[in-house]
């Protein structure tokens, strides 16, 4: 299961990077309408904050001095996962007042 953790936090990380730069990028040459984080909407953040709670909430669990079950570390994630797209509406919402 690490490396299913490993795997959905590095797309997260990446889908992060390309969001956070591509904006930069298309601001900065003056073209907003191709900012990757107004093409990918509400949904799109919210998969990507979802990946990278689910990485690092099972990441965090499975190296745990705990010794957790595989299931309980899935449960982790799930939860992490749960949480971070929370967190993602929440900060969209308080964007958008």
């Amino acid at each position: 299961m690490v490396k299913v953790y490993a795997i959905s936090l590095s797309l997260g990380v990446i889908g992060l990077l390309v969001t956070l730069l591509g904006g930069a990028f298309a601001e900065n040459v003056g073209h907003p309408e191709r900012d990757p984080g107004r093409i990918l909407g509400f949904r799109g953040k919210a998969a990507i904050g979802g990946l990278v709670g689910f990485g690092m909430g099972g990441m965090s669990a499975e190296f745990s001095p705990l010794d957790l079950a595989w299931q309980v570390s899935l449960m982790i994630a799930v939860v992490a996962a749960a949480l971070s797209v929370l967190w993602v509406r929440y900060s969209l919402s308080l964007a958008n007042d």
